[in-house]
């Protein structure tokens, strides 16, 4: 156990969106309190009311040992962002309730809030990867091309409205639209390739947007991305490539091209409009070149359940 009841008073820093997802209520945020009393901490708790809330207020925190935060993953990406930008690095945790929450799902969380807590509290201080992308920190997935747009697109009332539903009636849409081709090189390990790609997914993660498993044997800390580039544009393709996901992984579907290194670099054939999305949320970056490289210095306490098959050491 991370801090047993009894030890010193250790500090946490409770960061909270009570706007995510279908909304937290005021009573459960003070049964997080309670928990995190139980367990040895004194807790300061800040509400966000805008985006950019979090990752300011964490960049000029005092030392605490402990920032746990409530929220979607567009959350945490705050709150990974901030404390990237700290020359003392904090011991981070993370509880979702967005309407996707990938990272949660990944970890071995539940939509229990208490018992998350005490997963957490109760789990190992452990190194994460962290994915940078001209050195915007990305906690699981950068992505850009086809349906990537779907998160930050779908509005904020429909999502606490429906939930995932919301991003499925978007990402109907989206699949009616013609399907955009972008021309580009990318060098991986000193190798250079070139081509029309309309998706691609640099990622720390064995799941997103939903689906479970994409990449078999993913490592939280094995120095390495999980990298996929597709040139799929026809309807019916599309829809094969869905099916293949599910039934077999990502590594065996025709048009879809993977990699794995700990650094790739990307140049378009000319400045692209469209946003790379990280994280679930637009990245403010339109140019022609995209470097991604992974940050070592990233520790979060994590709930002991999928610690096994996530982390090699």
């Amino acid at each position: 156990m991370y801090n047993e009841v009894g030890d010193a008073m250790k500090t946490c820093e409770l960061i909270c969106n009570r706007e995510s997802g279908k909304g937290i209520k005021a009573n459960v945020i003070e049964e997080v309190i309670k928990k995190l009393d139980q367990y040895g901490y004194k807790t300061n708790l800040f509400l966000t009311e805008k985006n950019g809330d979090a990752k300011r207020y964490v960049k000029n925190l005092d030392y605490r040992d402990l920032v746990l935060s409530i929220g979607g993953d567009g959350t945490f990406n705050e709150i990974v962002t901030g404390n990237y930008q700290r020359k003392n690095k904090l011991v981070l945790s993370h509880i979702p309730v967005g309407t996707t929450n990938d990272i949660g799902h990944m970890l071995g969380l539940t939509k229990n809030i208490i018992k998350n807590v005490e997963s957490i509290l109760e789990g190992e201080i452990k190194q994460v990867d962290l994915g940078l992308v001209n050195n915007q920190p990305f906690a699981y997935v950068a992505g850009f091309g086809k349906f990537i747009n779907v998160p930050y697109q779908t509005s904020r009332k429909l999502k606490k409205k429906l939930g995932h539903f919301a991003y499925l009636i978007n990402a109907v849409k989206e699949f009616w639209q013609t399907t955009k081709l972008y021309e580009l090189e990318y060098t991986i390990d000193g190798t250079t390739y070139h081509g029309y790609y309309s998706l691609i997914l640099i990622s720390n993660a064995n799941r997103i947007a939903g689906f479970n498993n994409i990449y078999k044997n993913v490592k939280l800390d094995d120095d390495k991305f999980e990298i996929m580039f597709c040139n799929i544009t026809r309807r019916k393709d599309l829809v094969k490539t869905l099916i293949l996901l599910v039934k077999t992984g990502i590594t065996n579907v025709p048009g879809i091209y993977c990699h794995t290194a700990n650094e790739i670099e990307i140049t378009f054939n000319e400045k692209v409009k469209n946003n790379w999305t990280v994280d679930g949320e637009k990245l403010k970056d339109n140019r022609k070149k995209y470097k991604f490289t992974i940050n070592k210095d990233l520790k979060m306490l994590l709930p002991k359940k999928n610690i096994p098959k996530l982390f090699k050491n």
